[in-house]
């Protein structure tokens, strides 16, 4: 008789229900996800190995190991803004995801995503639509939260199943895990998960030298690029209005962190862009 099912199938599945039966512990967030940090850490590892190897494909991944030096400088500055949101003590899972950001050479897109377990994109075409690095550091801090509040892992479970999301930590449904990596540029949230995580954006930068409301500057420039008839893909997923910049802006301001830009983010983030330029 032809089997239909491989037997990691049937491991997946009996996975998935003991887990929905026996219920599961609260995270550092709070919440109760079947998924465990483990389990997040290593789908974002697949899914990070299926996206580089779709835009390595296409010429557009700049390497980490890239061995030219305006690459180089320009993930040291990168890094460098990461680490400094990083010293928020409102990242629970620092640690544990790390927080590694890649760059994708396309100037036409205006966009940037997160895998599950902290791996971060983002396009040339987002950094060189930006002014300075507060305003990098607001988007950088957005999708760092969608990593350590878990959204991206909650918008898979919904969109695939756990079940799928198992059989691809087992090794099976490599289709499907092309898929995910395909799409996860346009992994779109819900309002709650977008809400929080221009929350977090503040408080993560609030005690950082950036302002905090770097988010409510960067939806500001998406707005305009759609308004003008070119809505950039960022907005496909990160639905905005003039509410959400206000929400921004209001929690910055109750918080006390807005902040004059220095000039050293301006002419810093200025060589950013020209060692983004090929």
């Amino acid at each position: 008789m032809k089997r239909l099912f491989s037997p990691n199938f049937y491991v997946a599945t009996f996975l998935a229900a003991g887990l929905l039966l026996s219920g599961c512990a609260k995270d550092k967030n709070g919440e109760r996800l079947i998924f465990s940090i483990e389990d997040d850490i290593a789908l974002g590892h697949q899914v990070a190995a299926q996206t580089d190897s779709i835009y390595r494909s296409k010429g557009q991944l700049l390497e980490l190991n890239d061995p030219r030096p305006n690459v180089q400088a320009a993930y040291t500055q990168l890094n460098q803004i990461v680490d400094k949101i990083l010293t928020s003590d409102q990242i629970n899972y620092k640690q544990e995801f790390g927080y590694e950001v890649k760059i994708i050479k396309d100037d036409a897109t205006l966009n940037a995503f997160a895998t599950p377990g902290g791996h971060i994109y983002v396009f040339t075409g987002l950094i060189k639509k930006l002014d300075n690095e507060d305003q990098l550091a607001g988007v950088l801090g957005h999708e760092i939260a969608h990593s350590d509040r878990r959204h991206t892992s909650k918008a898979l479970q919904r969109q695939y199943g756990i079940s799928v999301l198992l059989s691809i930590l087992l090794g099976e449904n490599q289709n499907q895990l092309a898929e995910i990596g395909a799409g996860l540029a346009t992994l779109k949230f819900g309002r709650d998960a977008e809400t929080e995580a221009d929350f977090y954006s503040v408080e993560y930068l609030g005690d950082t030298h950036y302002t905090c409301d770097g988010a409510a500057a960067f939806f500001q420039k998406m707005q305009d690029e759609q308004q003008a008839g070119r809505p950039p893909v960022f907005l496909s997923t990160h639905p905005n209005d003039d509410e959400r910049i206000k929400a921004i802006t209001d929690k910055a301001t109750a918080d006390n962190c807005i902040k004059p830009v220095q000039q050293s983010s301006i002419s810093n983030y200025q060589t950013l862009k020209n060692n983004l330029t090929f």
